[in-house]
């Protein structure tokens, strides 16, 4: 079979670069791990319910859930499988899962292997994961399976004229909870008919990182002016080089304007970059002691991870980066504080993005040109600034409750 051919390929190719790549290195080690994570954690006693998340994104929409099913449902423990370093490394101590590992790759001994030791009671995908072996193996074993948030576009390979053998993993799930109702007619066109639109997950997520949000006190005291007043912030999060040729020529131009940039990556040639680009005063939140440290400052550069989405709360606009890359990142994160969202032009696989871009609530750049013109419309107007951010709030508001529509799907 082909499709084994690749996997085992992928797995000799990881193992290859290991030595010289760290990702891969880590995704080595940490599946040569799994079976002894297995067996020394899992309670032979207790029914297990299987998440498995690619990466961190996917983990951040399955949470919801897996936290609801934890409180409402103490009967099920929680498997929590990760296939990406950068999602494993980050929640590999979460608290609410029970047992955390990465998932071994889909051949078929691997696959029999996994599911022996762990014997799930019942299998939740998140989003994008469709490995064929895997849900093969559990639909042989008749464990109940399901995909959450998912999205399917036309040009997926299960669509494809050479995609027919593959499609049949569609079958082995017992129900897909899709996010729009494309994805539903695109299915049912191929005799997928055991599809329920609910939306995604992640408008919940966002909501309860909302009400979580922390007060962070040096970027609290950063955002007031020399008058005590709140100036006008614009804050980047997730933003790469590209974003920052953008949106950094702006801010040098207008000095009513403060920035907040969380840059994707923060190691020490990218934060040199930045610091070349700024000719306004900046300072890292690593290096902001106090109050009277950030006197003067313009530019406050955050050089550490996990404190974005209480970031946004202190702006007047978001700037999303990625897309001038692979695409953009969470846009929702940022309108769930009822602020206007600004990205760049690779966004066209993200329903949210599109969405918010037809209510008003998202703004798309190309280039500095565009960005100026932008920003110039939405900071010369407080009206427009305003009507803009009730857009984005009101669309994540009216789009929550995914988690509680599916938990009333599966049968517990």
């Amino acid at each position: 079979m082909i499709y084994n051919l690749i996997i085992h390929l992928y797995a000799l190719v990881v193992a290859l670069i290991a030595p010289f790549h760290r990702k891969a290195r880590l995704m080595r080690l940490g599946q040569w791990k799994t079976n002894s994570i297995l067996r020394n954690n899992i309670d032979l006693k207790a029914k297990y319910i299987w998440f498995h998340a690619s990466s961190l994104g996917e983990f951040e929409q399955g949470r919801p859930l897996i936290e609801k099913i934890k409180a409402e449902h103490p009967e099920y423990k929680i498997l929590l499988t990760f296939f990406s370093p950068s999602g494993y490394e980050v929640r590999k101590n979460y608290e609410k899962a029970d047992v955390i590992c990465y998932l071994p790759f889909d051949t078929p001994y691997r696959v029999r292997k996994f599911l022996n030791l762990s014997n799930p009671a019942i299998a939740i995908f998140i989003k994008y994961e469709f490995w064929a072996n895997y849900l093969t193996e559990l639909k042989r074993r008749k464990t109940p399976v399901y995909i959450i948030s998912a999205i399917f576009r036309s040009d997926q390979v299960f669509f494809r004229w050479y995609g027919a053998s593959y499609r049949k993993v569609l079958c082995c799930f017992n129900h897909l909870f899709v996010q729009d109702e494309n994805s539903r007619k695109l299915l049912s066109n191929y005799g997928v008919k055991n599809v329920t639109v609910v939306g995604d997950t992640r408008f919940d997520r966002v909501l309860d990182v909302q009400k979580k949000a922390r007060v962070i006190e040096i970027v609290q005291q950063f955002v007031k002016d020399s008058e005590g007043e709140k100036s006008t912030i614009l804050v980047a999060g997730s933003s790469w080089s590209q974003d920052e040729a953008c949106f950094i020529p702006y801010f040098n131009e207008h000095p009513e304007m403060k920035l907040i940039i969380a840059p994707h990556e923060i190691h020490k040639e990218h934060l040199l970059n930045i610091a070349v680009l700024l000719k306004r005063p900046s300072l890292r939140l690593s290096e902001a002691t106090s109050g009277e440290s950030l006197k003067n400052v313009d530019c406050l550069i955050i050089d550490s991870f996990g404190i974005l989405s209480s970031i946004y709360r202190y702006g007047d606009i978001a700037y999303i980066g990625g897309g001038f890359g692979a695409g953009i990142h969470n846009v929702l994160e940022a309108a769930v504080y009822g602020i206007p969202v600004v990205f760049g032009p690779k966004y066209h696989k993200f329903k949210e993005a599109k969405e918010l871009l037809n209510r008003g609530g998202a703004f798309v750049i190309t280039d500095q040109a565009t960005l100026n013109k932008c920003f110039d419309e939405l900071l010369s107007s407080f009206e427009q600034l305003q009507k803009a951010g009730m857009q984005a709030g009101k669309y994540v508001q009216e789009n929550a409750g995914v988690t509680d529509k599916i938990l009333k799907e599966i049968p517990l």
